[in-house]
């Protein structure tokens, strides 16, 4: 399975985008500020210019795990009922740990992190655990057919 963020529109404190599965296109995107970072940077150039809960990111391609319990989702009652807190984690990003995807509804919910929704409102999400749940299904009937996930953020 290959998801593709595409970042769309950069703004001040945020970057709405759109996430495409295989290909198709399935919803928006909510990060924090994108300040042009690539995967392919040093460590030292990324270091100097991310800002801790502030920064998406670098651009690249990475794998995503489907078997990470999050210690702060699995507290919550909705995400432990419906995935016991197991998050689709990005993994390998340089200068970020714990990078996931998951609801929210505005930038101060990223931390770094991808969130999935529909953009019906400026600067946020909405719908989005309904889109989440479905993104999430999606995830683990391919993790669980064996597939690889990757996910390429443009």
């Amino acid at each position: 399975m290959k998801l593709t963020v595409e970042r769309k529109w950069p703004k001040e404190t945020y970057t709405i985008g759109r996430l495409y599965v295989d290909g198709e296109l399935f919803c928006n995107t909510l990060e924090d500020r994108d300040r042009g970072l690539k995967q392919t940077d040093p460590e030292t150039y990324i270091k100097a210019r991310k800002v801790a809960g502030e920064t998406a990111i670098p651009k690249g391609t990475y794998r995503l795990s489907m078997n990470t319990t999050s210690p702060k989702y699995a507290a919550i009652a909705w995400f432990w009922n419906f995935c016991r807190g197991i998050m689709p984690r990005i993994l390998k990003v340089k200068c970020f740990d714990g990078i996931l995807i998951h609801p929210g509804n505005t930038a101060l919910d990223t931390y770094g992190c991808i969130l999935v929704g529909k953009n019906t409102k400026v600067g946020q999400l909405t719908e989005s655990k309904a889109t989440f749940k479905e993104l999430y299904k999606r995830m683990k009937a391919a993790h669980d057919r064996g597939e690889t996930i990757t996910i390429v953020i443009l």
